[in-house]
Formats: C-alpha cells, structure tokens, sequence
C-alpha cells in the first residue's frame, strides 16, 4: 500500500465517522436521512478495513467535533416540523476540483440550509493541484486565461520531461537530471509567479479574492482536523452562512465573518528555498506554494502542495483534547 492510498483511506474512514456520529447523535432527536451514494460507501469501507480499536479511536474524535458543532449550528438538530429532514450525505472527491473542498454535508432542503465538513486527518494541507504545458491554472482556478507568454515559457521544460519519460518508458527518473531544483523547478515557478501578479495587475481587484476562494473552498465550511488526541475545529466563514440561529435557538459560541483578501501584497521566494513561493495577501491571509514531483519517476507535470501558513485574527479555531 502506498503513502498516499493509506493517506486516502484513513482520510476517507474519518469522513465516515463524522457522518456515521451525526447520525447517532441527532437521530433520537430530529429526522435524519442518510445519502448512501458511492462516496458513502467507498468511505464506509474504508472505516471497516480498520479493527475495532482503531474504529473506536476514529468514532470517539469525531464525536467530540460533532458535538461541538451541534452546540454552534442550532439547525443541525432543531427542525421546523416532521417533514424538515436533516440529510446526512459524503461529497464525490470530483467536487474539489471546482473549489468545493467540503466532504461531509449537512442539508436541510425545507430551510434552504447546509454546512460542510472538510474532514483532515493529520495534515493540513488545503490543495494539491498540478502545473503543466496542458493545464491553464488561470482559468481553472480564477477563471481567467494564462497568457502565451506563460505557456512559451514552461512548454520547452514539460515538453523536455515528456520526451524523457517516453524515451525511458516512463523508467527515469528525477535525480538523474542533477540539480532539477534549479533547471526544472525554478524556471516553472518563475513563469506561474510572474504570471500570477500579472493577471493580478490586468484583473485589479479580483484575483485576490477568486485564488483564495479556489484553495480555501468557495462555500463556508468547518475544518475538522484529527491529531493524536485531540481535535481541531477551524470555521472558514467567508460568506456569513454558518453559525445561524434558528428561530430563537442561538449558537453557544458567536463565529466572525471572515474579510476576503482584494489585493495581492507580496509574491516571492521562501528564505533560502528553491522550491516554495509565499504569497501575501491583504486581511491578513498568507499562503505557501510548494512544489515537488508527485513520483519517484519523470513525469510531464508538477504538483503544488499549498498550505494556508497565517490566516485572520478573526478565524475561529478550537482545540479539544481528547483522553
């Protein structure tokens, strides 16, 4: 099994938990329907595949995160009458691709409401999207085209790594280009930082906004982050959608509205670093760009690790300790 498949199953085993806790905590109180669509049950199978001590340890995290954030979302279990059904469902992994990084939903149809769970175990990274000569980040990401001067610049680099890993039938690999940190990974990096400010430039006051929105997600969302004993609650209220009242049931704890970052600050190098952008926005986000190659083995594309390094003073974070 591979880092990344057992990163995948444990990821998606917690996803199950949390669903698999609202359910067992809501269900003697409010009407709760369970979506089993195939993002539920390729989760489930991941929590099965675990023996009953690790399940337990999943269940017992997720169940001090879901009953915190019944405490702070009212709705979750106050319904308007027997037919306001809370529906409980896992999201297909396809939907972040369009910016939508919530894996569990919470839904009442007759309210017009929902919040979203992104589920972490372990890590906190908040996007992982590649760069190459086929991929137009601007539109996919800010829905604004790169230029073709940003693709003159990194397609002879993508296009040499393409002919290497076809000459080698895909056998090569990395270290025997030397310093690729130098000859592949800085020239990339220059072509999407350069390209990044000059969209920003051309596009005034909305690339901030847009970039922030597709690497945090473009719903409001609470981050649940499991750790080794305890547990982490972060809430990305962008748009003002969580932390309702409902009716006269208010929240026990008041979450802030998060500022949108509108401009770009600063776009450079990581001290001593050959490998990691850091960018500034204004409002007080700040986001590092790392990138790597995802295999051992040369491949035409490059993947980003992107981690959210400073965020707003307002961002509601708690921490629960679990024994």
């Amino acid at each position: 099994m591979t880092k990344q498949s057992t990163q995948t199953i444990n990821g998606k085993a917690f996803e199950f938990a949390l669903l698999n806790e609202f359910l067992v905590r809501l269900q003697n109180s409010a009407k709760v329907s369970v979506l089993e669509n195939e993002p539920f049950k390729t989760a489930k199978k991941c929590f099965l595949s675990f023996d009953d001590k690790d399940q337990g340890q999943y269940s017992l995290v997720a169940s001090f995160a879901v009953n915190f954030l019944i405490d702070i979302e009212p709705r979750l279990s106050n319904g308007i009458d027997n037919n306001d059904i809370l529906q409980l469902e896992i999201v297909s992994d396809k939907m972040g691709q369009s910016g939508d990084v919530r894996d569990v939903l919470a839904i009442r149809s007759l309210q017009k409401w929902e919040i979203g769970i992104s589920a972490k175990n372990n890590h906190r990274a908040v996007k992982h999207p590649r760069l190459s000569n086929k991929i137009d980040f601007g539109k996919e990401w800010l829905g604004v085209s790169c230029s073709a001067d940003y693709f003159n610049q990194i397609n002879p680099i993508f296009s040499n790594l393409a002919k290497l890993r076809t000459a080698s039938k895909a056998t090569q690999k990395w270290e025997t280009l030397g310093d690729y940190h130098t000859s592949v990974y800085v020239p990339i990096l220059d072509a999407f930082k350069n390209e990044l400010l000059r969209l920003d430039r051309e596009n005034q006051g909305i690339i901030a906004q847009r970039l922030l929105e597709y690497l945090i997600g473009r719903q409001d969302f609470y981050k649940v982050i499991k750790g080794n004993k305890k547990v982490e609650i972060q809430a990305y209220n962008l748009h003002g959608t969580l932390n309702l009242p409902f009716q006269k049931i208010k929240p026990k704890y008041t979450i802030q509205k998060l500022k949108l970052p509108s401009r770009i600050i600063e776009f450079v190098y990581q001290d001593n670093s050959k490998t990691t952008l850091l960018l500034t926005l204004n409002e007080g986000w700040q986001i590092s760009f790392r990138i790597h190659n995802a295999s051992s083995r040369i491949e035409p594309s490059l993947k980003f690790d992107i981690n959210l390094v400073s965020a707003p003073h307002s961002l509601f974070s708690n921490q629960l300790l679990i024994g």
